[in-house]
């Protein structure tokens, strides 16, 4: 399967992050699958590429020509895809993924994450959606979010659409499942669910 990996390109980071990364794309390639990120070279984004690599897997990197130079291209992807916008890139990202994994990361990766998760929401797509949170960097995340659903802004199935994981074997492990037995199918959402979405 194509993999989606969203994760941060900041060198400001506890490097246990980019170890982090370097892990996911070591079991990524050794399961078998094809990494789509978002093709630079430096931090987490660079360490998971270069690893998945490393154990011989395929890599799509996709980057916005303004940020080229600025997050270092991946220029050693199998494919390094050269965008005119943050829209087009997140679009070929979106189309090239069976699914949808998300490591710690800042801004950029919190507007994926939840960009694709409304997506799945509404029905947009049929593909698992798994946040790797092993040391608790998103928990005010997910209390906002059960928050949300407490509140009435969230419907449950809608928070049950994002799956959780603590290690990397247990989110590769979801993602095959959601993959295969089409977990979050595409659906019409309800009423309710399109206003949440939107």
């Amino acid at each position: 399967m194509n993999v989606c990996v969203y994760c941060s390109s900041s060198d400001h980071i506890d490097p246990a992050f980019v170890l982090l990364a370097a892990e996911v794309g070591t079991e990524l390639a050794r399961r078998g699958h094809v990494l789509v990120s978002g093709g630079g070279s430096v931090s987490c984004m660079g360490a998971l590429a270069r690893a998945a690599r490393a154990g011989g897997a395929h890599t799509v990197g996709v980057i916005p020509e303004a940020l080229l130079a600025m997050e270092v291209g991946d220029t050693d992807s199998d494919e390094l895809i050269v965008t005119a916008t943050m829209r087009e890139r997140k679009a070929i990202m979106d189309d090239r993924a069976d699914g949808f994994l998300t490591l710690p990361g800042g801004l950029g990766t919190l507007e994926e994450l939840l960009e694709i998760w409304v997506a799945a929401v509404l029905g947009l797509h049929a593909k698992p959606v798994v946040i790797l949170d092993h040391d608790g960097v998103y928990a005010h995340l997910r209390m906002l979010v059960e928050d949300l659903v407490g509140r009435g802004f969230v419907r449950p199935p809608a928070r049950d659409i994002l799956i959780w994981a603590t290690s990397v074997p247990e989110a590769f492990d979801i993602l095959e499942a959601g993959a295969g037995a089409g977990r979050g199918a595409a659906r019409v959402p309800t009423q309710g669910e399109v206003a949440e979405g939107e």
